[in-house]
This record gives C-alpha cells, structure tokens and sequence, in this order.
C-alpha cells in the first residue's frame, strides 16, 4: 500500500515557499514593542486591541483541541469553516487542472470557492436517501479534495461513520473533507478521532451553530500535522481577531461548553416540535440531525404547492430557506428557533385553511 503523503497532492510552488513571517510569528521578548507599525494607543476597552493577535492563540487552540479530542498540532483556526474550505483548495489545488469532489445537494461553498479559483467540481449526486453513491472513487478523475458534509445541509442527514470511514479508505491518494458543521447536534457521528489513524483525512468545525458564535467567525480544521504543516503556508497573518479568540475561548470553558449542551437540547426539543407539526400538515420531512429541518411540499397535504407555502411565511414575517436546486425545488428547509418563535411557526402552519 503506497504511503500518503500531503506533499504529493500539495501546489508545487508552495513546497518551496517561506510562509510570511509576521511580527508575531516571529515573535521576540522585550517591553517596548516597536516591530510590526502599531498604534501605542489603546482606543478600547478590551486589553491590546491595539496589538496584532497571534496567528494561532495558543489558549484558543488548545480549548478546540482539547474539546475536539485531538492534539493541539492538529488544529489550525480560520475565519469560520468557509476559510478552511479556501485554504484547502488554496493549498492542493493548481487552477486550471485539478478538481474537488461534491455530493448533492449539498452546501454551495465548496463548488463556489473552488470556481472562484478556477478549480474544476466534479459534483457526484447523492442517493435518493442521501448517502454516497456506489462506486463514486471511480468517477472522481483523480480530484485532490472530497467534501462530505455531515450531517449534510441543507438535508439534515446523516452518513454512517463506518460509511464515512469507508470512503475514506476507498479515495487514499485524495484529502477527505468531512465537513462537520452540525456534529453537536448528533457527536457520535463524529470521524474526529479517527484523524490519527488516517492521514488523508481532515475534519472542518465551527462555533457559528451550537455554539451560537457565527456573527464572530470562528472555525477550526482538524488534521494530521502533515496537513497543517501546508496549510500554514497560504493562512493569512492574523486570521483570528483578539475578541474573537476570546469569545471562542469563554464558549470553550467548561461553562460555556454547559451552556452550548443545553441549548442543543433546547433547539432539538423545539425541532421535534416542529416536525410534528410540518407532518401534521402533510410535508414529506427529513429527520433532522443538524439544528434544521428539510420539509418537502409537493401538494399532497394541506398546501398545494411549497410556493403556496413561501408566501405563507413570507405574509407572516417568518423567513426560511427554499432552494434551486431541482431535487429540492418542492423544499424548504426551516432553521431551528426558540420556544415563542417555534409557537407562531406551528401556529401559522396549522392555522391557515387547507386549499
């Protein structure tokens, strides 16, 4: 069995590249810090604003590490999951001839970054129960990066993690991305610890859904240290903002993660709610894994169409999401929300006369 090994896959001209070399990164000691063309003045009330933070806050990655159950080289901080999604095709990806792998439907951004970098989609279409197709390494054309979202959005579900594992194995000489964005929601699905065992494998996080952080923008990548090693070359400087580390950090706390279990157990009740309720008037709905529920409206039951639906919504103030997508055009997916807007969400579906 060949050995993998990141460097293969990774742009030529990176292997050779001297990553810029931050004021931060390269560090120093001393008390009058003169080196990186900062104010001396503090203009708020947070401690050394006025100062560029790490690249990777020690503290920051050491809380994701340690919560994620990998080691602390193992996990490189981005501005959301979407960065991460950048870096990856930044870093394996040579424009104009390799490509990435898609399972649809599924989330947009891995096809819109890699045409935004002029890397080819080789987008494979998932079951008709949303799992991966059979045979799929055979029609991936040698493509450097696979994305698998799970629990897939926008459809809520899930991929079995000896499925995950499987496909892992079946690509060796490619980087499976197992994109896990709404892992809190369902964390036995989670592939994370099988980072150590397979090399080609790397996992995407985010505080922006359970953890009730997406206005701050903070994800996380999880690899083996033969990836990291290579990503860091393309990162930005500074892509972790100082309040942004510390926000990460307090929801990292032991209170914080407290906080984030219980509202997950919150948002799934009020899900179940919902669910009962979209059943109620005759949506075909996908059991939800993530903090979102897929409901198909293709007139069979109260309504005559998801048009007819929309409007609905739309009339009352409430915006959910419908898509393009034509295995999705009968669809609408509704985020999970508190107990006073899940109530007027049920009352309005169940309230209007059937048609």
């Amino acid at each position: 069995m060949t050995t993998f090994d990141p460097r293969n896959l990774a742009r030529p001209e990176l292997l050779d590249l001297t990553p810029y070399q931050s004021a931060r990164r390269i560090g120093g000691r001393g008390d009058i810090w003169i080196n990186a063309n900062e104010s001396p003045f503090n203009n708020s009330d947070i401690d050394k604003l006025n100062r560029y933070p790490e690249c990777q806050p020690p503290e920051l990655i050491d809380a994701y590490a340690e919560y994620a159950g990998v080691k602390s080289n193992q996990v490189v901080a981005s501005r959301g999951a979407d960065e991460a999604i950048e870096l990856l095709i930044r870093t394996f990806c040579v424009p104009g001839k390799d490509s990435i792998v898609t399972f649809g439907p599924t989330y947009g951004m891995y096809a819109i970054s890699a045409a935004t970098f002029n890397v080819a989609v080789e987008k494979l279409n998932l079951t008709t129960e949303y799992q991966l197709p059979a045979q799929w390494p055979s029609n991936i054309n040698n493509a450097k990066l696979v994305f698998i979202c799970n629990p897939n959005n926008p459809t809520g579900t899930v991929i079995s993690k000896q499925d995950i594992e499987t496909a892992i194995q079946s690509a060796p000489q490619a980087i499976v991305v197992v994109d896990e964005a709404y892992i809190e929601f369902c964390p036995e699905y989670s592939v994370a610890d099988l980072i150590d065992t397979y090399p080609n494998l790397v996992v995407l996080r985010t505080l922006s859904k359970a953890f009730a952080l997406a206005g701050a923008r903070c994800g996380f990548m999880l690899a083996n240290q033969a990836i990291i090693d290579l990503v860091m070359l393309v990162i930005a400087p500074y892509p972790v903002p100082l309040p942004v580390s510390e926000l990460a950090v307090n929801a990292l706390s032991k209170n914080g993660l407290t906080t984030m279990k219980n509202q997950v157990a919150e948002l799934n009740q009020q899900g179940k709610r919902l669910v009962s309720a979209l059943k109620e008037v005759g949506a075909d709905v996908q059991m939800p894994n993530g903090n979102f529920v897929l409901a198909n409206f293709n007139g069979a039951g109260k309504f005559k169409n998801v048009a007819e639906v929309g409007q609905l919504l739309t009339d009352n103030g409430i915006v959910a999401r419908a898509y393009k997508d034509p295995r999705l055009a009968d669809a609408i997916r509704f985020s999970f929300a508190s107990e006073q807007q899940t109530n007027k969400i049920i009352d309005v579906l169940l309230t209007v006369k059937s048609a």
